[in-house]
């Protein structure tokens, strides 16, 4: 296991509503210095959940709503972050009952990704939700989300479609699809 770089020196050098980003001066095992700018979440939130949400044993529901990072519509999973006093499970169903207008009898954590784990700290929870029913809460959005869906074996497909990017919802349909054939409860 390689031995962690010292840290000489961490400040933040800029902040913003969303953001905060800190510059850390560091020291390799073999004398290197360099300096890293990551964005950092340092005691901020309560963390994140995506959703992979079954409607079958193939199909999961994707949602369509307008990013800002990329100024366009993009489908993904539905997620959101976790709210004071909630945990995962239930944040998952939450974000799920106001982004896709269903809540969930089943909810399993399945693990924890990162989109840019050079720049970022920040990771999300991956939650499968399944034995779906229609309930639709409230939600933040500035309009409503449309609802779309997609079949666990036409991922490559998906992928292709220019309004699809997102790596972390393409992992977490990919794990929940590799998790269902392990069990047995998945043929192509």
């Amino acid at each position: 296991m390689p031995q962690k770089p010292e840290t000489l020196e961490a400040k933040i050098v800029a902040k913003s509503r969303l953001f905060t980003v800190e510059q850390v001066q560091l020291r390799f095992s073999n004398g290197v210095e360099r300096t890293y700018e990551r964005l950092v979440n340092k005691g901020q939130g309560y963390g994140a959940v995506m959703v992979v949400a079954l409607r079958d044993n193939r199909t999961a529901v994707l949602i369509e709503e307008y990013c800002g990072g990329t100024d366009d519509y993009q489908l993904s999973l539905p997620k959101g972050l976790v709210e004071p006093g909630e945990d995962v499970l239930e944040a998952a169903n939450r974000e799920l009952m106001e982004e896709a207008g269903f809540g969930a009898e089943q909810l399993e954590f399945l693990t924890h990704l990162s989109l840019s784990p050079g720049y970022m700290s920040q990771k999300i929870a991956v939650v499968l939700a399944r034995n779906l029913y229609e309930k639709r809460l409230p939600g933040d959005e500035p309009e409503p989300i449309r609802v779309d869906q997609v079949d666990l074996y036409e991922l490559s497909e998906l992928n292709a479609r220019s309004n699809f990017t997102e790596g972390r919802a393409l992992a977490a349909l990919y794990l929940v699809r590799d998790l269902l054939e392990q069990r047995g409860e998945l043929q192509r």
